[in-house]
């Protein structure tokens, strides 16, 4: 296995040959790459290692993009002002960067009227052409067609 760490040179040693070094160091072999020919390993005291790997992850975490889902339901009967209403803050939800998902909720027996919730979702898409775009087309799940709108890139 090829060791590397601070006052070591840099070589491929035997197992046993690096265990004893570590130990002479009063510190630990640490295996970094197994699947390298030969594979990597580090004079390192294990516990700080550990403690900085923990460091990196929590800083790559907190760097990371947070996605905000806001939803918007409609009925199947839903009338043209409503409609335009929710497609405002719709637009308002996905220029700040959020995903919309819109769905229309069947109760009782509107679940006959599946026709007119895919319609309306589609007709919904085609509003926000220009400030999302589709994720996941109108799919129906129980009492529920729903589907996801994505914001475009930021210019």
């Amino acid at each position: 296995m090829r060791v590397v760490g601070e006052n070591i040179k840099v070589d491929v040693y035997p197992t046993a040959v690096a265990i004893k070094m570590a130990q002479e160091q009063n510190l630990d072999l640490v295996e970094i790459s197994p699947n390298a020919d030969p594979p990597v390993c580090k004079i390192v005291d294990y516990s700080k290692f550990k403690y900085e790997q923990k460091k990196k992850q929590k800083e790559i975490k907190a760097n990371a993009q947070k996605t905000v889902v806001k939803e918007i339901r409609f009925g199947p009967n839903t009338d043209d002002h409503d409609f335009n209403f929710k497609v405002k803050h719709a637009q308002k939800f996905l220029q700040t960067g959020a995903k919309v998902k819109a769905y229309v909720h069947f109760a009782g027996r509107s679940i006959v009227y599946k026709e007119r919730g895919e319609i309306l979702l589609l007709k919904f898409a085609q509003e926000l052409e220009e400030h999302g775009k589709v994720e996941e087309m109108p799919r129906l799940e129980g009492k529920r067609m729903y589907m996801m709108v994505a914001p475009k890139g930021k210019k």
